[in-house]
């Protein structure tokens, strides 16, 4: 199975990116195939060929409840998406986490996504444990 995380990180910061990697990690131990695509970066990537999306963003402010535009702008472009299992998590870094990971389920949900999997992540062993025990098929 063919596993694409997806992440953005704000300008100074690469916790997301840790993120990322870590849960990637994680999955491979699984002994599945796993990239990471930065969504800042690479806007306008087909991951249509992907079995399994998950996507891995921080709080767009303290008080929570917005996740960052470039979120949507490349969910928008990234080809067909609709119908893929999918997992959404936030880095821990906001007030009301919980709001901004349902503003999270709503982009994807949008976009045809179907959520299998959610958490905050508050660190890479976090994240690294996720990778490891997550149900992929």
């Amino acid at each position: 199975m063919k596993v694409c995380v997806l992440y953005y990180d704000k300008q100074s910061s690469n916790t997301c990116k840790d993120l990322a990697s870590s849960f990637a990690s994680g999955i491979m131990k699984q002994g599945e195939d796993c990239d990471i695509v930065d969504m800042g970066k690479e806007t306008g990537k087909i991951i249509s060929y992907y079995d399994y999306i998950a996507v891995i963003v921080p709080p767009a402010s303290l008080w929570g409840g917005k996740v960052p535009e470039a979120t949507g702008t490349f969910l928008r472009q990234c080809g067909t998406i609709s119908g893929k299992r999918s997992a959404a998590f936030i880095s821990k870094g906001s007030i009301r986490s919980t709001k901004t990971l349902q503003a999270l389920f709503k982009l994807m949900e949008a976009q045809g996504m179907y959520l299998t999997y959610s958490d905050v992540l508050a660190n890479n062993q976090i994240a690294t444990e996720s990778g490891k025990r997550i149900k992929l098929g």
